[in-house]
């Protein structure tokens, strides 16, 4: 068994042990991100890196090996408090830390399992592995919620392969979870680009650019990200704690790479007259925005579009809603087959999101320079949903079912594409353009289209498995859920 695969097995060893105490993956994974983190940051303190991190001799990783039961919890504790007052990339990590282990040995050992491994010599693709392993696993832990941050790791690799990122650009997601967009990336541009010095440095300091809200979710982005080799120890943190929704920050980027969060309403909490919480719908008055709404979704479209530089180009998962809803939906649409180029939409299966009955899609589109004509000419869609049937875990969403999709897309000259439907030879085709015109003819300005027949309904010789049927059965049920708590919480 190889370095890798033992600490992968040790690491996950430690957690079952800490699931019977009642402590989550999610837990977990926090307590682990603290302890790797100081046990780093004393390796770069130490020959030959000799480096300044920041953290005050009382409360590195020597003076938390040096203690035991009682003691260790106590100083365990203030060391987390203290070091989320500090500034930068520190305080970031250790942002509202709480020590989640009860029991002491079981803490020592933990502290005891994270010192064994050099983890500034080890190579970043191994770091990210296991860390990555962890991610995918927390998420899979439905009770947590952790899936909501967690975007099937399949399909950012496909659009990062469509979008093809190049060097010394610069790369943001304005709700970035835990960093799966930034790290494909990042990956993409190591695997094909001979790089020099002033490149990678560019890469490791300068490239990505994120907000996350949630402040544990955030802590993890960094820290997956700093276990691939981006950012410092002693750096800035590249991951706002703002909502990317609330003013527009005049940063301008090369492409913008997001799922921002499902779920339709931006809403406040507040207290009202009655000392009773009480939701208010956030709607965003922005100058830059084509519409004020409160869809989320809709917002997170506007934004991300005005984030982009003239020569911008986005590729953003979003619900179906996006692509057919009315009033403020449809002057987005409209606005955005305008003044950007929209010239792909990937429509996506239901069973790969961690959230229940969610149907998706990612839009692919390029930011220009004002223009009197529309800068989008023809849409093409690709139905990656009629009649494929994935689940979470008997037939997760992989690399290889979006192959048809990239080799479509074209992503080396995009403006030279084939239609695999063709209304005389092949009306099962799964590739279709759509002209501007045709598409501004439609009710609403609706994206929504399909045009493949849905076998289920027609074939009665070959249904899918029963346990397929009943899975889709279900998310149908919860999209239908979805859409009514909408109106119920509208009507209160």
């Amino acid at each position: 068994m190889n370095a890798t695969a033992s600490i992968v097995s040790k690491v996950w060893s430690f957690c079952t042990t800490l699931r019977d105490d009642g402590v989550s993956y999610g837990d977990y994974l926090e307590q682990l991100t603290y302890l790797i983190f100081l046990k780093m940051a004393d390796e770069y303190s130490q020959p030959p890196y000799t480096r300044k991190v920041g953290i005050p001799a009382e409360y590195n990783w020597q003076s938390l090996k040096a203690k035991r039961g009682a003691e260790l919890e106590v100083h365990y504790v203030t060391l987390l408090r203290e070091l989320s007052n500090k500034p930068r990339m520190l305080g970031t990590i250790f942002t509202k830390a709480q020590n989640k282990i009860q029991d002491p040995a079981k803490l020592y050992r933990l502290i005891d399992m994270v010192n064994e491994t050099s983890w500034v010599t080890m190579g970043a693709d191994v770091k990210g592995d296991i860390y990555e392993g962890l991610l995918e696993r927390n998420a899979e832990d439905t009770k947590s919620g952790a899936g909501q941050y967690f975007t099937p790791r399949a399909l950012i690799r496909a659009m990062v392969e469509c979008v093809r990122p190049e060097p010394n650009k610069t790369i943001a997601d304005p709700a970035c979870g835990t960093g799966g967009f930034f790290l494909a990336a990042y990956d993409f541009l190591v695997a094909n680009h001979q790089m020099d010095k002033t490149q990678k440095a560019f890469l490791k300091h300068d490239t990505f650019n994120g907000n996350e809200i949630v402040a544990g979710t955030r802590r993890l982005a960094l820290m997956n990200m700093f276990l691939h080799n981006i950012g410092e120890i002693d750096g800035e943190s590249m991951v706002s704690p703002n909502d990317a929704l609330v003013a527009d920050s005049g940063n301008r980027y090369d492409y913008v790479l997001a799922n921002p969060p499902f779920g339709k309403k931006s809403s406040m909490s507040f207290t009202n007259d009655e000392g009773e919480q009480e939701k208010d719908d956030l709607t965003y008055n922005r100058q830059d925005f084509w519409a004020t709404t409160s869809n989320k979704q809709l917002n997170f479209v506007q934004h991300i579009r005005t984030m982009l530089k003239t020569t911008g180009r986005a590729a953003v998962v979003v619900p179906d809603n996006v692509l057919f809803e009315g009033g403020a939906g449809e002057t987005v649409r409209k606005k955005l087959l305008e003044t950007t180029e929209l010239h792909t939409i990937l429509r996506l299966p239901t069973g790969i999101f961690y959230a229940n009955g969610v149907k998706a899609n990612v839009l692919f589109f390029d930011n220009h320079a004002a223009s009197k004509e529309p800068w989008t000419k023809a849409v093409w869609y690709y139905d990656y949903r009629t009649n494929i049937h994935h689940t979470l875990k008997k037939k997760p969403l992989r690399f290889e079912d979006l192959q048809e999709f990239i080799a479509c897309y074209n992503p080396l000259n995009r403006h030279e594409r084939k239609e695999l439907w063709n209304e005389q030879s092949n009306l099962e085709g799964r590739w279709r353009k759509f002209s501007y015109g045709q598409i501004i003819a439609r009710d609403k300005t609706s994206l929504d289209i399909f045009w493949l027949k849905d076998k289920s309904l027609a074939d009665l010789d070959n249904l899918p498995e029963p346990d397929e049927l009943a899975l889709e059965i279900i998310d149908n049920l919860e999209a239908g859920l979805n859409s009514f708590r909408e109106i119920a919480a509208a009507l209160s």
